[in-house]
């Protein structure tokens, strides 16, 4: 079973969110890691771009399979995590651990359309 930490906030798309003030810091479900197997490959944006809720900024790759990575929240991206540009299997070791970027958000209320980890456990599976 996929590991899924309490004090996190999730979307239908897998990905994650913790938040820190008014940044998000957004990375991929252990269940979404699992399920695509070995990563070989983060595309990520660059710090300053401006991100839509729902809008694809990136995607995973893998020796199975590519999959798009979705915002959950909308916001200026103010970090990406360089360490998965050299080692994209950081996130199979521990998906939690290794965000993807983090992003200042423009409107904390669309925390509110998120899954909270009884409700991600459900779809997580």
């Amino acid at each position: 079973m996929s590991k899924i930490i309490d004090g996190l906030l999730y979307s239908e798309s897998h990905e994650w969110v913790k938040v820190d003030g008014n940044v998000a810091i957004i990375g991929v479900s252990d269940f979404a890691q699992s399920e695509m197997g070995e990563i070989t490959y983060v595309d990520m944006p660059s710090e300053g771009d401006s991100l839509e809720q729902g809008e694809d900024f990136g995607a995973l790759e893998s020796v199975k399979a590519a999959s798009e990575l979705y915002c959950p929240v909308s916001g200026k991206v103010v970090a990406v995590n360089e360490e998965l540009e050299d080692n994209p299997g950081l996130i199979n070791e521990d998906a939690y651990a290794n965000w993807i970027i983090k992003v200042e958000m423009n409107d904390e209320g669309e925390l509110d359309s998120l899954l909270g980890p009884a409700d991600y456990e459900k779809i997580a599976k």
